[in-house]
This record gives C-alpha cells, sequence and structure tokens, in this order.
C-alpha cells in the first residue's frame, strides 16, 4: 500500500508584502502514517507564570482540608470546573523577598528565590520562566513573552538599597537582566505578527492597510481548497480570532484615545482596566495558537498598584486597601478584588481547555503556575504564600489535590518543582532543598 499524501511545514506562513502570519497546528502537517507524538509538530509544554500583588486573604485562598476531597476556597471558586487540573500549594515562605523594602523585591524574586544584592544595578537570579524558555522555546520566534496591564507601581516600588528593577518585572534572563513587560496590547500584538517595530513603520503600515488578515487573506483563500474538513474548520476559527482580536485593539484605540489623562501611559491602551487585563490574556492564547512562544509571563496588576476596580463594585486604590488593618469592609473589597483577579485567570484557562492541540487541549500541555510572592498585605508577610499549579504538563502534574508542607517550607521547592515537570533537569534553584514528588 502506498500513501502519496502530503504534509505542510509546521513552519508555514501566510504571506504577503509587508505580512506573515503563522499558523496553528493543523492535520495536513503531521506527515502520513505517523504518529502524532514522533513528529515535529507532536504538541510540546506550554508554560505560564501569572503574577498577582499584595497578597491574598489567605483563609479565603487555602482550603480547609488536605488532599482531593477538599472544598475550593471562595477566592479560587471561579476555577471550580477545571479542579481535575489544579494543586494548591501551602505552607511556603520566600526567604529572598524579605527585607525591609518589601514591594520593591516582591515581584523579581517571585520566580527565582534568589536574595538580591544590595545594588542600585540589579542583581538577583535568573528566573525559572527564562530557564524553561531556554530549553523548550528556542525554536519559537519568541522564546518568551513578557507582559503586563501598568507600566509601574506607585511610591514604594522602587528602593534607594535595590533600585527599581525588581519591582517592575517577575522575569529575569540572568541574574543582572531584567525583563521589560510589556503593556501596551497594540505593541504586542504588532510585535508578535510583525506589522512593524517602531512607530514610523506602524504608521506606514496603517496607511497602506487596516489588517494583517486584508494582506494574506489571498494566500489563506488558496491554502483553505486543499486542507479536510476538520483543518478548514480549524483555520476558520483561528484567522477569527485574529480579526476579532483586530476589530476589539482598532475599536478600544479609537473610543479611548482621547480619554488618556493617565501620566505616562501608552497609546493604545484600553481605558477600561477589565478590557485590558482580558486582551492580554487572549493575546497569549492567541500567540499559542500561531506557535510563536511556548513560554509567557503576566503581572496582571503593578506592584503599589493604584488601579481601581469600579467594574466590580470597588472603586477604592488597590495598594491602600491592601493594608486593610483588619477591617472587615475592607477586606471584604479585597476579596473581591483576589476573586476577579481569579475569575480572569478562569476564563484564560477556560479557553485554552477549549483549544485543540495536537493529540489534547492546549492545557492538557499546559503547567501554569498562579499566585503571588506576599501573603498578608497587611503586615507585609511572604508566609504563607498563594500558590496554585494549573495544567496537566503532558501528564506530568497530578492535579485535584491540596498540599500542605511544613510550615516555611521554601517557596523554591515549588520551582524545583516546577523546572522538573517542565522537563528540566537541575539540582537546585534559590533557596531549595527538594523536590515536591506528591505534585
Amino acid at each position: 500500500m502506498f500513501n502519496t499524501k502530503k504534509h505542510l511545514d509546521r513552519r508555514t506562513l501566510l504571506k504577503s508584502a509587508g505580512a506573515a502570519l503563522a499558523l496553528p497546528l493543523l492535520d495536513a502537517m503531521i506527515p502520513a502514517n505517523t504518529a502524532l507524538a514522533q513528529t515535529a509538530a507532536a504538541a510540546k509544554l506550554r508554560a505560564g507564570f501569572i503574577y498577582f500583588p499584595h497578597g491574598a486573604i489567605m483563609n479565603q485562598w487555602t482550603p480547609a482540608t488536605e488532599g482531593k476531597d477538599f472544598e475550593m476556597p471562595a477566592i479560587l471558586k471561579p476555577m471550580e470546573a477545571h479542579r481535575k487540573l489544579i494543586t494548591i500549594v501551602s505552607g511556603l515562605e520566600n526567604k529572598a523577598a524579605i527585607a525591609p523594602p518589601v514591594h520593591a523585591l516582591s515581584p523579581g524574586t517571585w520566580l527565582s528565590g534568589a536574595t538580591p544584592r544590595k545594588t542600585q544595578d540589579p542583581y538577583g537570579g535568573t528566573t525559572i520562566d527564562q530557564i524553561i524558555a531556554q530549553q523548550i522555546g528556542q525554536d519559537n520566534p519568541f522564546p518568551s513573552l513578557e507582559i503586563c496591564t501598568e507600566s509601574r507601581g506607585g511610591g514604594g516600588s522602587c528602593d534607594r538599597d535595590y533600585g527599581c528593577s525588581y519591582s517592575g518585572t517577575i522575569s529575569f534572563r540572568t541574574p543582572t537582566t531584567p525583563l521589560p513587560m510589556e503593556n501596551d496590547p497594540r505593541k504586542l500584538f504588532q510585535r508578535l505578527f510583525g506589522v512593524g517595530d517602531t512607530a514610523e513603520q506602524r504608521k506606514t503600515v496603517t496607511r497602506q492597510t487596516t489588517s494583517i488578515l486584508d494582506l494574506v487573506q489571498e494566500e489563506a483563500n488558496d491554502l483553505r481548497r486543499n486542507l479536510g474538513a476538520s483543518d478548514q474548520a480549524m483555520l476558520s476559527d483561528y484567522l477569527d480570532t485574529v480579526r476579532e482580536i483586530e476589530r476589539r485593539i482598532e475599536k478600544m484605540e479609537k473610543s479611548d484615545a482621547a480619554k488618556m489623562t493617565l501620566p505616562n501611559a501608552p497609546a493604545g491602551i484600553p481605558g477600561q482596566f477589565d478590557q485590558h487585563l482580558n486582551l492580554m490574556f487572549d493575546l497569549m492564547v492567541l500567540a499559542y495558537q500561531a506557535n510563536m512562544t511556548r513560554v509567557f509571563t503576566l503581572m496582571m496588576a503593578a506592584e503599589v498598584s493604584g488601579m481601581t476596580y469600579n467594574h466590580i463594585g470597588v472603586p477604592d486604590s488597590f495598594h491602600p486597601i491592601s493594608h486593610h488593618q483588619n477591617d472587615k469592609t475592607k477586606i471584604e473589597k479585597l476579596v473581591k478584588i483576589q476573586t476577579y483577579h481569579t475569575q480572569v485567570m478562569a476564563k484564560f484557562i477556560d479557553k485554552l481547555a477549549k483549544t485543540p492541540d495536537g493529540d489534547g487541549s492546549m492545557l492538557d500541555h499546559g503547567l501554569f503556575l498562579f499566585g503571588s510572592n506576599m501573603s498578608n498585605s497587611n503586615a507585609h508577610d511572604h508566609y504563607p504564600l498563594p500558590s496554585a499549579i494549573i495544567g496537566n504538563a503532558n501528564g506530568r502534574i497530578k492535579g485535584n489535590q491540596h498540599l500542605k508542607y511544613p510550615d516555611k517550607t521554601p517557596m523554591s521547592n515549588l520551582l524545583l518543582t516546577i523546572l522538573d515537570r517542565a522537563g528540566v533537569n537541575m539540582d537546585k534553584v534559590g533557596d531549595s532543598t527538594t523536590q515536591f514528588s506528591e505534585v
């Protein structure tokens, strides 16, 4: 029996003058008579690290019981539908963040567990997102992406001994190289899909065309005619997603441009925080689909954030309310904010669960850390840290459990475990002492 079926190269792009658009993984990219797991198209790990500032109200984050039969706590309740792929880890402490500046060190030490030196020039530790990116991200256009919603926090996010490097990012490529985080969705979209890097290039492209899809539509139609029914449906869904995000970015840019009064706010950022945060997550799903990256980090809000959450009935500034002084009303507002963050995270993982990826879904192949490097924001504690692992990591994460470790177990033990589940062999990271075999 002979099989003459040809297959598309995994790196196939839709191209036209001035634009190129990557494609999702299609069945047509898999050689005939070849098991998916044996091909270059086989689904690989996708990793993400999602940080929220100012800790959590821990008695509403931490399950009351250990093991599998735990009740999902209030703040994490929005993710209940995916509990089989969720592991909540309790009892962790990050000593690297324990220093007088507090906010100035919390983000940048979360993923390294390394205590920074006292110097204005950063010197901390390489973060695990970058260690993973070096291992699995080199075949992608972007080994990693670093994104956020606020360009910087308020007073207290910088320190005279440590500078500002650790508060504005959670990602360090090397101990001395903090990676800037992009908060403008339009710039991020253009960076991913090649519309133009400089302001002048973007203006030129904008004058010539309103959409990447307009440029590549003819080639997309030609490709569609040569695909099977399932690939045609996947391609259509993918291109519809690109079009929808283009539409949303363009619409929000036009409607909000005249309203931008905040100092130092880059053009193109939505005026509504809820729209902004959800759009950044949507762009990460799209980047995964297009195979532009396999690793990202995201700060949901800045450290010492002045963000207000009017859309959920909390008009108070985030950071001041985090110093609740055990006031019941302030705690209730803070729980609302923290639950909202989980709701947005739940939307993201739900989209991943519904997005096909090789022999499963993107959530099946994903490994995500959702948490903070602070516990009780009123006391500026770094123990016990709110930490949840989400995703199956290609079968390497057990899920559906609450693991409680001895008090003040190093957070670095969880980081070392994540590296192992990502296929990275290391003996130590930060102040780690062992891996967690139970995860």
